[in-house]
């Protein structure tokens, strides 16, 4: 059975990604789920969207902002445009979206299994079954507005979708995993991400098969009408619920309503393992071995976080925040998006992934070391606090092309 895997609170944040970052967040995303599935395989790539911390830091490491729902739309988006000219080579499909996007989602899969093989009419039931559970069995005060679904050519899959509760401004974001799933009705999610707020229906969890065993048995035997008599006789004598016993306890990642970036939300050892470890692993391997022209000590900063996203274990993941760090966020949040700084990381990622696949892997086992080596820096180093770090971005942000959606950075900005 696939098992929860964690929750997060979500902000809900309205606004539009510009067409400059969206346009580099294909080629990122693309790029990283390429590194990923080289690396591990198309089932890993599918247990880590499933995971909802590695799910936010993917999107961080992207430049979108940090904490938000946002990001749900953002990287379903990129991975969309980033994958469906790779599908026929990686055996992967990103199906649905949002709005109107979402409600195509089972006419795109029954098309990709005519042409790949898969039974496209049972995974679109699913589809259809994964959006009914969410927003009918789980009756948590959240819409749905987002289903993506992503399969693989074998017809494994993961659904990310997400939900919104607008007088709250909150969002919640669901996972399920087709791996182990054996019921869409006992328990399915990989995770349920969202703001506890006091007690919901879920008729979706394993404790509740009693009440749909119930509901059906009264629909057959009372009827309508019969039904409607017993329900006012309990709002006459309402009993106090009995106590259920308590979930196991999962990850839960509490992302805040401030916008910044604030130490506490960054794990600052690992943080200071990045830096380290990109300051120690980069004359060695990127001037002597990737020999990528324009690559400087920064671009190997941001890609000591990209590498982690790509090789880190889920425990790596508890601080989304501080993959903020490798290419800023959109708003000027925790700094603009240094846009020359990101190019070379595509630059980079690209050119370790292609050779990769001709089967020189020089360049990718590069990268695997730089995360080796932040891991085990950051058991020792130390290094400045958070503030000092974003103050020094925003130093040279005009020179590494800083960008945001309120315009370019100019020198000496604030």
């Amino acid at each position: 059975m696939a098992q929860r895997a964690g929750s997060a609170d979500l902000p809900l944040h309205g606004g539009r990604v510009p067409k400059w970052l969206g346009e580099r967040m294909t080629k990122l995303g693309a790029v990283i789920t390429e590194a990923v599935v080289h690396h591990y395989g198309r089932d890993e790539l599918l247990r880590r969207l499933a995971h909802p911390f590695w799910f936010q830091s993917f999107g961080a490491v992207m430049g979108m902002d940090w904490h938000s729902s946002g990001i749900t739309t953002s990287v379903l988006g990129a991975l969309k445009r980033g994958l469906t000219p790779l599908s026929s080579e990686l055996g992967l499909h990103v199906c649905g979206g949002r709005g109107s996007h979402s409600r195509k989602t089972p006419g795109e899969l029954v098309a990709i299994g005519d042409r790949v093989g898969f039974d496209g009419g049972a995974l679109a039931t699913a589809s259809r079954l994964v959006a009914k559970v969410d927003s009918a069995a789980v009756q948590d005060g959240f819409d749905l507005y987002l289903h993506g679904f992503i399969v693989t050519d074998d017809g494994k899959w993961v659904v990310v979708q997400q939900g919104m509760n607008g007088d709250k401004r909150q969002a919640r974001r669901y996972h399920w995993l087709s791996e182990g799933l054996e019921s869409f009705v006992n328990s399915p999610h990989t995770a349920i991400e969202g703001r506890r707020q006091g007690n919901i229906i879920n008729l979706a969890d394993r404790r509740a098969e009693r009440s749909r065993t119930g509901q059906l048995d009264l629909l057959t035997t009372l009827g309508p009408d019969g039904i409607l008599r017993e329900a006012a006789a309990l709002a006459r004598d309402i009993a106090k619920p009995a106590p259920q016993p308590d979930q196991p306890l999962l990850p839960h990642l509490i992302l805040p309503a401030h916008h910044d970036v604030r130490e506490k939300d960054v794990n600052m050892k690992r943080l200071h393992g990045n830096l380290a470890a990109a300051a120690d692993r980069g004359p060695e391997d990127f001037e002597q071995l990737l020999l990528v022209p324009g690559v400087g000590a920064r671009t190997v900063q941001a890609l000591a976080m990209v590498a982690e996203v790509v090789h880190g274990a889920p425990c790596r993941f508890s601080d989304p925040a501080r993959f903020s760090l490798a290419h800023g966020g959109k708003d000027r949040h925790p700094f603009p998006v240094p846009l020359k700084v990101y190019d070379e990381t595509i630059k980079v990622m690209r050119s370790a992934v292609q050779k990769g696949r001709l089967g020189r892997e020089e360049e990718l086992q590069a990268l695997k070391r730089l995360d080796d080596q932040s891991r085990q820096l950051e058991r020792y180093v130390t290094g400045p606090d958070l503030k000092e770090i974003v103050a020094g971005e925003f130093r040279t942000s005009s020179d590494w092309g800083g960008r945001s959606v309120f315009g370019w950075e100019k020198k000496d900005s604030p």
